[in-house]
């Protein structure tokens, strides 16, 4: 055997009780589990690791990750690797890099710059691919034809895709539009993506009616993917949303996954049961569904993302064009402030609770860890003229936190029994939300072990083989012979994230050991040289 995990208390991702075992590894897969209850001969191996009781559990899949540049950026990568997450889904939210075409790349690079970086002439990456496919070649190739940190699955992006076939006009796609964006998904699909995400508050991804989705859901559960919408409300509507959702997807055909299935903004406080109520129902008639969530209150996005659809329709340059226009940037400020934007969820928005996380240009630090509000009082102005200003100076790069969250709908949510973890994860400003650096061992430490909220075992479970039965991995997931040796190893009794508001890059504790593939990325606590990762696609039809 190449390596021997000796003593180990396995947490084998079922949900079952954990027991003591030896674990051998060999080329790349588990290859022997020896049980202490058993008897016999315990295995032999090149190396070995006396695990004194330390867990094994397999490793963790980040539902809902924003590292599409950061993997060919970032070659330690350790904002997820030290979590032991082995497998990021990327593709989020209905905007990324593939497919595109020279035009489309600089207008989504520019759009989600505050997500990924990236920016036009700021990134350092060769974007030499435009299709699904060329992007999974270029992520195997990694850093000098080595590979990526961690393991990367890929989800289609409905708004890049619309952005290709329609354009930024804010109107219904006509029927040979909807007939190559249903090409284009088939595509991606054959070239290995597992399926389509949705940013249903996003242009020109929100320009799309159901009907128009319904389509591109159809092409997607022909391949046997999923449909991973963030839906058109997480505040005002939220259960119409999270409905239509559900609604459209049984008329596709399709398995649904809703992404931050947050209950969000005060008009939602203690409403989480309702949201579960809905989807018992449906899974009670025989819906695929699943969710993810973070386990922690606020939001986060960018700046711009918060004003309405109508003032983003043309793509970044119009709108700062709007809000370079005094009568434009009025009308913005009474549909934000009076009438709730859709960019806001159909909430009024409260300037106290926007807090500046990020921004592209140095010279607008002084912004970082504020409110705009605050920032508006510093400069004794109101807070709308604070936020027009940022937007326009930081072409429109700045990211937030948003503050509108409810701690018991997070932990009522978590507790169901479809629920997966998701970090949405955005790794760039100077004051990241801290779940890109602590969402699993936060689930392990703050919610599993110290408020009990779900058992270890089960906590296991939700991280690792809840998402790979969704993401239709037969060989991950779960701490089993035969299966791939993508494997943690924590302390149950010390796990923690480091990662806070104040201090949001600093990694976990309790986590010495992270292997994927049978290689360590992780060794007693520090970032080996290892570049294990690499694509993992959808491999078969249904």
């Amino acid at each position: 055997m190449d390596l021997v995990i000796r003593d180990v208390r396995v947490i084998d991702g079922t949900g079952d009780a954990s027991y003591r075992a030896d674990v051998a590894i060999e080329g790349g897969r588990i290859a022997a589990i020896h049980r202490e209850d058993t008897g016999g001969q315990r295995p032999t191996g090149r190396s070995a690791i006396e695990a004194h009781g330390l867990a094994l559990a397999p490793g963790f899949i980040d539902m809902h990750a924003h590292s599409d540049l950061a993997l060919l950026r970032d070659p330690a990568h350790e904002a997820k690797a030290a979590q032991g997450v082995t497998l990021e889904v990327i593709g989020q939210d209905g905007l990324s890099y593939a497919p595109v075409d020279d035009r489309t790349l600089a207008e989504v690079r520019a759009q989600i710059a505050g997500w990924n970086g990236g920016g036009p002439g700021t990134s350092g990456i060769d974007f030499d691919w435009r299709s699904v496919g060329d992007y999974l070649d270029r992520l195997d190739r990694g850093f000098d034809g080595q590979g990526i940190a961690v393991n990367a699955a890929y989800l289609i992006p409905q708004g890049t895709v619309r952005m290709l076939a329609v354009g930024w006009d804010d109107r219904p796609a006509t029927a040979a539009e909807v007939a190559r964006m249903r090409e284009l998904v088939a595509r991606g699909l054959e070239e290995g993506a597992v399926g389509l995400s949705s940013g249903l508050t996003y242009t020109p991804g929100m320009y799309a009616s159901d009907a128009e989705l319904t389509e591109l859901c159809r092409v997607v559960a022909a391949y046997d993917g999923y449909y991973c919408p963030h839906h058109r409300s997480y505040g005002a509507g939220a259960l119409e949303a999270y409905e239509e959702m559900v609604a459209l997807t049984r008329e596709a055909g399709c398995a649904l996954h809703l992404a931050h299935a947050t209950m969000n903004f005060g008009v939602n406080e203690g409403r989480a049961p309702e949201l579960l109520a809905l989807l018992d129902r449906a899974l009670a008639d025989d819906a695929d569904i699943s969710l993810d969530t973070y386990p922690y209150t606020p939001g986060c996005t960018t700046l711009a993302a918060m004003l309405p659809s109508w003032a983003s329709e043309g793509g970044p340059e119009a709108i700062k064009a709007r809000l370079g226009d005094d009568a434009s940037a009025a009308r913005i400020r009474r549909v934000m402030e009076i009438d709730g934007a859709d960019g806001c969820h159909g909430v009024p928005i409260d300037w106290d609770t926007i807090e500046i996380s990020g921004v592209t240009r140095p010279e607008l630090a002084g912004y970082v860890g504020k409110t705009i509000a605050a920032s508006a009082a510093e400069r004794d102005e109101e807070p709308f003229t604070t936020a027009r200003r940022l937007l326009i100076e930081d072409s429109l790069g700045s990211t937030i936190l948003q503050h509108v969250g409810h701690e018991e709908n997070v932990r009522t949510i978590m507790r169901h029994r479809v629920h997966t973890g998701g970090s949405d994860g955005i790794l760039q400003g100077d004051k990241p939300h801290p779940r890109a650096y602590g969402t699993f061992p936060h689930y392990l430490g703050r919610y599993a072990r110290e408020l009990g909220v779900l058992p270890l075992e089960e906590c296991v479970a939700h991280l690792t083989s809840r998402p790979a039965a969704r993401l239709r991995l037969p060989d991950r997931g779960l701490v089993r012979t035969g299966y791939r040796a993508d494997l943690v190893i924590f302390d149950p009794d010390t796990v923690a994230a480091g990662s806070t508001f104040e201090a949001p890059r600093t990694l976990p504790t309790g986590i010495p050991h992270v292997l994927i593939d049978g290689r360590f990325v992780i060794k007693d606590g520090h970032r080996t040289d290892v570049l294990a990762g690499r694509s993992v696609r959808r491999t078969a039809a249904s």
